[in-house]
């Protein structure tokens, strides 16, 4: 394994039952993640990339640990020893989370309305013994100005309701990044946020990045956030990874026909520019015990007899370090 790699992740996959038969049990299952494989290496930014319901912010709290995988491995590395996060339980879990921290999605839900800031920021701090207790509240003031909410002082004793969505999406990154993670999972932190305030946000996650050598897995549905954030992307469709490489190449020379639309599907700022509809048809595959052929069958302009008998194409090297999943490219 290169020294750099952070987290190697292998065959990951999470079921979700649906229901319980008559006699307790089921055999439908929904198939959030299926055989995920994705190496992160430190202090690099990888997109993971799709459209809504494709198991990206599954896999990210799979990553976190907030849900237990299905099966799979999830290598992380310190030094030159690896641990699989996806068997630890009790204080070896504990400790890890420590070490990796999530940044959710909407900041009117990721804050307990019942704690201060300071409260807020402060917990894992405690839970974690990060300091000593008498350097609790010099510690929580340093993170709220690295984010941006400065002087402090006037934002330590007020609760979620008083802050407006960015200056709360800025106290749920100090509450990330206070007990110094090797590893943080963004999904879609900017997303709920108005346009106005997205690009210094996004500023502000690329600069602690340099500042504190955080590693990001940065969760987005959006093209553009993921080429400003980025050094490789990963797409993402029906629980699969189906394919990889450097944000540029993927953007201006996609392979994989999913790829191809969701490149398509992007506004072009010049109303002289049009661009032909994306070429895929029918709906979103159903996650529901899928069959075991391409997951993007179904809806694949290019699609043979071949894609239908066998089974979902392994991730291989198409060139320029650029993987994707399928057969006929």
């Amino acid at each position: 394994m290169d020294r750099d790699t952070l987290v190697d992740i292998k065959g990951l996959s999470k079921l979700f039952p649906t229901g319980k038969g008559i006699f307790g049990k089921t055999g439908l299952f929904v198939h959030a993640v299926r055989e995920v494989n994705l190496t992160i290496r430190r202090g690099e930014s990888v997109g993971l990339v799709g459209e809504s319901g494709c198991g990206k912010t599954t896999t990210g709290k799979l990553l976190a640990r907030l849900l237990d995988p299905t099966s799979g491995s999830i290598e992380f590395y310190e030094g030159d020893s690896a641990v699989d996060i996806a068997t630890l339980k009790g204080v070896p879990l504990k400790n890890f989370r420590r070490r990796v921290q999530m940044i959710f999605q909407d900041p009117y839900e990721s804050l307990n309305p019942r704690f201060k800031v300071y409260g807020t920021v402060a917990e894992g701090l405690i839970v974690q013994n990060v300091v000593p207790p008498k350097e609790i509240e010099g510690r929580v003031k340093e993170f709220l100005e690295v984010v941006g909410l400065a002087p402090a002082s006037t934002f330590m004793s007020r609760y979620p309701h008083e802050l407006s969505g960015g200056q709360r999406q800025r106290v749920a990154i100090a509450r990330a990044l206070a007990v110094e993670p090797v590893f943080v999972v963004a999904d879609e932190p900017t997303s709920m946020l108005d346009v106005s305030i997205r690009a210094g946000m996004m500023r502000l996650m690329l600069n602690l990045s340099e500042r504190m050598g955080v590693t990001y897995l940065y969760i987005t549905h959006d093209l553009a956030v993921a080429r400003h954030m980025c050094d490789r992307i990963a797409v993402m469709y029906g629980g699969k990874v189906v394919e990889i490489g450097k944000t540029e190449e993927i953007l201006r020379h996609p392979r994989h026909p999913y790829t191809k639309a969701l490149v398509s599907a992007v506004p072009v700022p010049d109303p002289r520019v049009r661009r032909d509809p994306a070429d895929i048809k029918g709906r979103v595959t159903k996650p529901i015990n899928p069959p075991p052929r391409c997951v993007f069958y179904e809806r694949c302009p290019i699609a043979t007899k071949l894609c239908e008998e066998r089974d979902h194409p392994p991730l291989e090297n198409k060139g320029d370090g650029q993987y994707a999943a399928c057969y006929l490219v």
